[in-house]
């Protein structure tokens, strides 16, 4: 019995296993006239998977559902296949790749994406937790793919299948350049992947999204005529009817005030942090004397609070250029903070491991929690309130504003700043 594959011919699900079965050598023949919402609703396909979804994969065994499980049973086929790896590790990080896919790459293209499409209800703030944690995991994927061609190893595994195959429909449907291009590295991976020969094979000429495509329209319902209309009263009880819809859509489509954010309801602190920022960047000359003194002239202690951090993982930092982005990709993601933030990051060493510490001005008592909730960055950091009556740490907070050089018996990298 050959391998049968319930899909339709443009499910990116399928497309998995037709790249695995490429590579591998096997053959895995796609049930001809397929038709989503009917094939799938059979009996016959209800028996192999009783919730309906597709691909399904018939084996000689019997059928196997899911559409990662299929590419594996597919790349067993062969003995000691390359697509998972070379050790045990490799192996791990495969998988690890392809469960990051399905869940944090796939999930939230999805959730962007099928609302606009008219599968489900389009919720503006549903889709802006969509996009935000579509984001954070391909920033992610970006800082992996700064020094990696591939997922895993130095040639296509399983993880690259997947990938692949779960970024071609946001890059088809609704990842526009404007989109990618904050993620180079994805891109590059991306272009490459599609323009191997097996991938080509079966995923064709791949065109990037020009345009999001709109949310699903919200028509007011139409009126009913009257069966037995007036003579007079038609024309009436049109004109009371178009108001109506009118008013509704209106009132539908007016934006609705965002909440507050908490920080704004704390009382008024006489550090104005534009004011700070500001300085901080016209202060050229006598940067001591001017900048750190107008600081401390303007930080309020009730109003602000002051927090170091240190990266938790300084001996993964062995390439400068991997490290730099690291930061550099920390700081984009704090953007969300802008109005309420002002940051310093130094990168530490001449040779590696390199050393990330920072100092960080927050509006507020403590971190504000929704910096904490959706920076996944911060969980990279210990934190720790500096404590200003201690002249050490004072002056370490100084030493940290004004980029000084050695920082703690060390030369500096680079100093960024976030203002």
């Amino acid at each position: 019995m050959a391998l049968i594959l319930h899909s339709s011919n443009t499910n990116k699900n399928a497309f998995k296993a037709l790249i695995a079965a490429e590579y591998t050598g096997v053959k895995v023949e796609l049930v001809k006239d397929f038709q989503m919402g009917v094939s799938n609703k059979t009996p016959e396909f209800l028996k192999m998977n009783p919730i309906g979804k597709v691909p399904v994969l018939e084996t000689p065994e019997g059928p196997v559902f899911e559409s990662n499980a299929i590419a594996r049973y597919v790349a067993k086929l062969k003995p000691d296949n390359p697509l998972f790896g070379s050790s045990l590790i490799e192996y791990a990080h495969i998988e690890q790749w392809s469960d990051f896919s399905a869940t944090e790459i796939d999930g939230s293209i999805g959730r962007w994406l099928y609302p606009r499409l008219g599968y489900s209800v389009h919720l503006p703030l549903a889709e802006e937790a969509a996009v935000a944690a579509l984001k954070r995991a391909l920033e992610a994927l970006n800082t992996h793919l700064a020094s990696n061609t591939y997922l895993v190893g130095h040639s296509v595994t399983l993880a690259d299948i997947v990938m692949t195959c779960n970024l071609s429909i946001g890059f088809k449907m609704i990842m526009t350049k404007a989109f990618t291009k904050e993620f180079p590295h994805v891109e590059r991976y991306f272009w490459t992947m599609v323009k191997q020969p097996n991938f080509c094979k079966i995923l064709g000429e791949v065109k990037q999204a020009e345009s999001v495509p709109p949310p699903p329209s919200k028509k007011p319902a139409q009126p009913k005529e009257s069966a037995k209309p007036k003579k007079e009263e038609p024309k009436k009880e049109a004109k009371k009817e178009e108001a109506k819809p009118k008013e509704e859509v209106e009132e539908e489509e007016a934006p609705k005030p965002k909440p507050k954010n908490p920080l704004d309801l704390l009382p008024p602190s006489k550090m104005i942090l534009d004011e700070w920022k500001r300085l901080y960047s016209n202060t050229k000359t006598n940067f001591r004397e001017v900048a750190i003194k107008g600081f401390w002239d303007m930080y309020d202690p009730e109003g602000y609070s002051l927090w170091f951090c240190d990266y938790k993982y300084n001996d993964e930092n062995t390439v400068s250029f991997v490290t730099l982005n690291k930061v550099g990709g920390f700081l984009q993601r704090m953007d969300l903070a802008r109005k309420y933030a002002f940051g310093k990051m130094l990168v530490i060493g001449s040779q590696p491991p390199f050393k990330v510490k920072g100092l960080w001005l927050f509006r507020g008592k403590e971190i504000p929690k929704f910096v904490m909730d959706e920076v996944y960055d911060m969980e990279l950091y210990d934190w720790k309130e500096a404590d200003i009556s201690d002249e050490a740490q004072k002056e370490r907070v100084n030493q940290m504003i004004e980029d000084h050089e050695p920082f703690e018996g060390e030369e500096l990298l680079d100093a960024k700043c976030f203002k």
